[in-house]
């Protein structure tokens, strides 16, 4: 969504800014905490700068994205962010019962005092769907 505003007589334009960490992408060899660390720095950063949403993904296979529940990555990330919005993009739909998916997203919420943001996908990931037996 972009909003135009004036300033004077000088006219631009405004936009969202986004970020898609990926502790969900790490080297192979790197500790998978450290990784997840790093994403809550990062996504800490970009509060402070000013940015407006993050999205954490699911992902269950690939050794390298190491994200299974985004809804308790924002959860965590909430409680050390004060104004960046969090969003789980995506929570594959396949892999989740939906009543169970919408009361965790009232609850996250809540928590979050309406930062959350909910994301849903296919689960579309051959490896993924392998892992989880569909």
């Amino acid at each position: 969504m972009s909003v135009t505003s004036q300033v004077g007589v000088v006219e631009y334009e405004s936009y969202e800014v986004r970020i898609i960490p990926s502790a969900v992408s790490r080297p192979n060899d790197q500790n998978p905490t450290y990784s997840l660390d790093r994403d809550v720095e990062l996504t800490q950063l970009c509060d402070r700068m000013g940015y407006d949403e993050a999205w954490f993904g699911e992902h269950h296979s690939c050794g390298v994205e190491i994200c299974g529940d985004p809804a308790v990555f924002v959860a965590h990330v909430a409680q050390v962010t004060r104004h960046i919005r969090l969003g789980t993009g995506v929570t594959s739909m396949p892999y989740h019962n939906p009543f169970h998916v919408a009361e965790r997203m009232v609850l996250l919420d809540h928590l979050t005092r309406g930062r959350s943001m909910l994301g849903l996908g296919p689960g579309s990931l051959g490896t993924d769907a392998y892992m989880v037996g569909d």
